[in-house]
């Protein structure tokens, strides 16, 4: 009898621990249950998503509302296609709405930041839907292409002082000429003696 209590107790420890373990992986994925989150899919292709992944957030503002399902490359263009889920809350993007990869920190996680666009039924604009594309992206800043343009700049600028400095050197300001001695004005030179005089 006491075997089986102990049993039971083992049990119901472990199925508690595994509870446990499980609502922490969920926090820290930032996941919920599903049926509480209704969400909806835009897609945005982009030149170079950087260290972009699957479960990055998109936020607006710093303000997370989706996250990255799906990274994909177009057979047709070889571009990187990303699909997100957004919360279905914020189902008013206007289509002039913009994408940019961005980090946080200098070294941090990638994100997607969406900057929210006009809307202006005369210029013929609308929200985006279920399976939309939004069309304005911007590329990942990749720190290795952005240390060499640094690099590049400075060895530019290294050498056309040093061109500045030898031009500099090898130029002199030109002197200006004496003034000419007008004739007779030499100056005569003075008689050492004047000649004694006669007693």
């Amino acid at each position: 009898m006491q075997t089986k209590k102990h049993e039971i107790g083992v049990g119901v420890f472990m199925l508690i621990a595994l509870c446990a373990i499980i609502f922490l992986c969920l926090k820290v994925a930032d996941l919920k249950s599903l049926g509480q989150q209704q969400t909806y899919r835009l897609y945005a292709t982009f030149d170079n998503i950087g260290g972009l992944k699957v479960r990055s957030p998109v936020k607006v503002g710093g303000v997370v509302i989706g996250r990255v399902v799906d990274i994909s490359l177009d057979t047709k263009t070889y571009l990187p296609r990303v699909a997100m889920d957004i919360d279905k809350r914020y189902n008013h993007i206007p289509d002039t709405s913009s994408l940019a990869v961005r980090t946080s920190g200098l070294l941090g996680e990638q994100y997607l930041a969406l900057n929210i666009g006009f809307e202006d039924e005369d210029m013929g604009t609308s929200i985006l839907q279920d399976g939309g594309t939004i069309q304005d992206t911007k590329p990942a800043m990749v720190l290795e292409d952005l240390i060499g343009q640094f690099l590049y700049k400075s060895g530019g600028n290294n050498t056309d002082n040093a061109s500045q400095n030898n031009a500099n050197q090898g130029h002199t300001e030109p002197t200006a000429p004496k003034p000419a001695e007008k004739n007779g004005d030499a100056a005569k030179p003075e008689a050492s003696e004047k000649p004694a005089q006669q007693p």
